[in-house]
């Protein structure tokens, strides 16, 4: 049986079946040009089903990937949790609907919110291919101050808040936790998109969520505003188009991306990671160097070696966003003095 993932490609593949590559690449080129960040939601630029499949077929592979990077980073920390329901805000032709399938395994009530009809339509068509989203609702619905979610186990909220004036980004994070006792925020991966997460994280703590990922720890961010940012990346196979579009030669790409999880889920059933690679880790003769945020609520670098036997095996095969150490933490205090 095909992976959500490998469904999804094949899906994407037959949309621009028909659509002269050119066509294709020349609607992205200007969907990329203006769509995120200048754009206000009563006015999509996504202006019919050519428009739609081209874009799709060009991003939906990268939102699903971080999609999916911030949900299986969820799920470890709530292993004992599965969602019900299913709310996508902003979601557009559904990435993070099919992101969640990937996550967690069976059928759940799933409702997709956004303000472009077309959009919406074509995720409607490629959902099809998704037995476990066959009974998927797109509903057409103004993301901002006017939004209203109904009741759900989990909402999403990926790559849409950069769309929206501050007020509006605060009403929709307001009415996802509302809504929902687990809520994961997905931004590019740019000092803007950081920004745009540690604002909804600080919402949804002041709601009374606690954080499950990508942090250790519910208390202020370590990083300082302005110097760094934290983000992460995952690995996109590219399409024919994504080449095309990009000029590359490369079979992939990586999607950077900022996010958040957080949960109202009682304490002992929440189990953030101990600490989180955030740099892709340094790999040289005879030590790796990893950059953790620990939950000691700093940043610190950590120098693993050949002396410390299994830990130095995980460390080199460690990726940038795991949870460290793993799951046998073994000789990790040596690390640590």
């Amino acid at each position: 049986m095909s992976s959500p993932a490998e469904t999804l490609r094949t899906a994407l593949a037959a949309l621009l079946d028909g659509l002269p590559p050119r066509q294709a690449a020349q609607a992205v080129d200007r969907l990329i040009a203006n769509y995120r960040g200048r754009t206000p939601t009563d006015a999509p630029i996504l202006r019919d089903r050519a428009d739609v499949a081209a874009y799709a077929a060009y991003r939906m592979p990268a939102t699903f990937e971080a999609v999916r990077s911030a949900l299986e980073a969820f799920a470890a920390a709530v292993p004992g949790w599965t969602p019900a329901s299913h709310v996508d805000v902003g979601g557009g032709t559904g990435a993070a609907t099919w992101a969640v399938t990937a996550a967690w395994d069976g059928e759940r009530p799933v409702t997709v919110l956004d303000w472009a009809e077309p959009a919406l339509a074509l995720g409607r068509e490629l959902a099809a291919a998704n037995p476990a989203l066959a009974g998927a609702r797109w509903q057409r619905s103004r993301i901002g101050a006017a939004l209203r979610i109904e009741s759900t186990d989990l909402v999403t909220v990926s790559y849409v808040l950069g769309e929206l004036t501050d007020q509006d980004r605060a009403h929709v994070v307001d009415a996802a936790a509302a809504a929902a006792p687990s809520v994961v925020v997905v931004e590019p991966g740019t000092p803007d998109g950081y920004a745009r997460v540690i604002a909804a994280r600080d919402r949804l703590i002041a709601a009374g969520f606690r954080v499950a990922a990508p942090c250790p720890h519910s208390a202020a961010c370590p990083i300082v505003p302005g110097e760094d940012w934290c983000h992460f990346s995952a690995r996109v196979s590219r399409s024919s188009l994504h080449r095309q579009v990009k000029a590359g030669s490369l079979p992939y790409e990586d999607e950077k991306f900022s996010y958040v999880a957080a949960t109202r889920l009682p304490a002992d059933e929440v189990s953030p990671a101990a600490s989180r690679v955030v740099r892709r880790p340094q790999i040289r003769k005879g030590q790796v160097l990893l950059d953790l945020c620990e939950a000691e609520e700093q940043l610190r670098r950590h120098t693993v070696t050949k002396r410390h036997g299994d830990l130095y095996k995980a460390a080199r095969d460690a990726d940038w966003g795991d949870s460290w150490p793993p799951v046998e933490p073994g000789n990790y205090h040596e690390i640590r003095q």
